[in-house]
């Protein structure tokens, strides 16, 4: 029951979260994050995701960059592999 050609309605970024993909694991709950608006940040896990999500170098997440300190960011949501792949197709990341 595979639904390979149908476009799945995918978590899209609210105003204050961009997409970006994880360029380094910097151990414990932090990572290195490539943003679509072109700054890198650092990225932290937040205890909800830390052990239910395993986030690796390469996954798209949606990032929310911090008001007060813009070069970092907490990781909100990681997108699985054919998400990612969709969002390239339909041109939201690179």
């Amino acid at each position: 029951m595979s639904e390979e050609s149908g476009r799945r309605n995918l978590r899209m970024p609210s105003d204050d979260e961009v997409f970006a993909v994880v360029t380094e694991h910097l151990g414990g709950n932090h990572v290195r994050l490539r943003c679509v608006d072109g700054e890198t940040r650092l990225g932290r896990i937040p205890g909800r995701m830390k052990y239910r999500t395993w986030i690796n170098e390469g996954d798209v997440v949606l990032a929310e960059p911090w008001s007060w300190q813009d070069e970092k960011a907490n990781v909100e949501w990681r997108y699985t592999d054919e998400d990612a792949d969709q969002l390239r197709r339909e041109g939201h990341i690179q």
